[in-house]
């Protein structure tokens, strides 16, 4: 079996195209010994003189000429693809799939998105929008990089902390609405709730702190989707506890938010990702800037 290197076939085409072995080693950057090495490796192995050579002239020989566009062809060819897949994995490597809730996808990432592109123009982001449970089944599939949520531990996936977001409960902006900065979870006695389906984690969150604080009337009204949830609050059917990454999703509503205390309850999202796989490169920039990015109108709401 012939086991030749693509750098002998390189430095056959150097000489051959040089005529000079000298030439072809500054062209290798090697010395002209460790070229004529490559060459006479090269020669043993095909069982054929590839070159004539005289103190004047360097030449092919006749066999010499059959292989010259042979490897041509094939050293064409294989730096051909290495140059594409070293494309491909570089654009890989610059984009992202993204998978998370409706709400976040509707209200956060959107802007989110604008403002890391600002200094990261040449980076894809992929977002899908749909219910966790879909999210979780594309990272396993493999269809989707990484997602945003709350989530149980699942078999195969993979948990970071992302961010931790506060309960707060959100009230009809009118005149005689109270505008307290916080609001306890005793002081919802007999208030009219809208809640959202208690499979929802953070509902479940939710209804054991309103029991903890006595607080046991059945909801008004219960909904699948927060964002069905701020609309009602709006219309005034009553008030709703809803997490902070809400917060948005709120303020396109004309609804009054108050901080959510003694005790104050938190909800971790989480970064999720399929264990078997290795994330682009750029997924760990973008989680970075995105609990930044967070941050700061979290931080200025006072709901952190």
């Amino acid at each position: 079996m012939i086991d030749f290197t693509s750098r002998q076939l390189r430095a056959f085409l150097l000489v051959a195209q040089h005529h000079s072995f000298s030439r072809a080693a500054e062209a290798l950057f090697i010395t002209p010994s460790g070229l004529s090495l490559l060459i006479r490796e090269l020669e043993n192995q095909l069982g054929f003189r590839l070159f004539d050579r005289t103190t004047r002239h360097v030449g092919l020989t006749a066999d010499g000429n059959q292989l010259l566009p042979v490897a041509r062809r094939n050293l064409e060819e294989l730096e051909t693809m290495v140059s594409s897949m070293g494309e491909a994995a570089k654009e890989a490597s610059q984009s992202i799939t993204v998978g998370a809730g409706t709400l976040f996808a509707i209200n956060i990432l959107p802007q989110a998105i604008k403002e890391f592109h600002l200094h990261r123009p040449d980076v894809r982001i992929q977002l899908f929008d749909g219910d966790l449970p879909t999210v979780v089944q594309r990272i396993a599939a493999g269809t989707l990089d990484m997602g945003l949520g709350w989530v149980k531990s699942t078999p195969g996936i993979k948990r970071t902390p992302f961010f931790r977001f506060s309960m707060m409960v959100i009230r009809p902006d009118i005149e005689t609405a109270p505008r307290w900065a916080s609001t306890t979870w005793s002081a919802l006695k007999g208030e009219r709730l809208i809640s959202v389906q208690s499979t929802r984690g953070w509902q479940q969150l939710i209804d054991k702190h309103l029991a903890q604080a006595g607080v046991l009337s059945q909801p008004a009204m219960v909904v699948n989707l927060i964002e069905t949830q701020i609309a009602l609050v709006e219309a005034g059917e009553g008030i709703a506890i809803v997490p902070s990454f809400s917060l948005p999703a709120c303020r396109n509503r004309r609804v009054i938010m108050s901080r959510l205390i003694n005790p104050k309850v938190t909800l971790d999202f989480y970064q999720i990702r399929n264990r078997g796989r290795k994330l682009p490169t750029v997924a760990d920039e973008f989680t970075a800037f995105l609990k930044g990015y967070i941050a700061r109108w979290a931080g200025r709401a006072g709901v952190l």
